[in-house]
């Protein structure tokens, strides 16, 4: 149903009120899951630069334990990000009206492997039987 004009003049009012008030828009951005999301991403990015650093110090420098530490560090880092990452692909942080992904239940949870075969199994034509 689409607003009337006056609405539509007060939504305007109120969007240009709330888009000049810094305060606001701070408030907002540190209580959007997203903008933590990415920021977990570059915290992980730049652990991994420094994973990287220890590894190749620790092989040029021949201490093995140096290297191992760097490579312990990097995998870590690299497991951190492919979680936030899915965190933020998540149906639940996207903008309202978003659609779900077809692999969610409705609780939220991924399909298993055997529950995504027996879903296409199920979906597949009927000429194919």
């Amino acid at each position: 149903m689409p607003l009337s004009e006056h609405e539509q003049r007060l939504f305007e009012q109120i969007e240009q009120s709330l888009a000049e008030d810094p305060k606001f828009a701070s408030a907002v951005r540190a209580t959007d899951p997203r903008f933590h999301a990415r920021r977990r991403l570059l915290v992980a990015a730049g652990v991994i630069v420094v994973g990287l650093a220890f590894l190749v110090y620790g092989a040029v420098s021949k201490l093995p334990l140096l290297g191992v530490a760097g490579f312990v560090v990097m995998l870590g880092a690299a497991a951190f990000a492919m979680q936030s990452h899915r965190r933020a692909q998540s149906p639940d942080l996207h903008v309202v009206g978003g659609t779900t992904s077809r692999r969610t239940r409705s609780r939220g949870r991924r399909l298993s492997l055997v529950d995504r075969l027996e879903e296409r199994w199920r979906q597949r034509p009927e000429g194919h039987r």
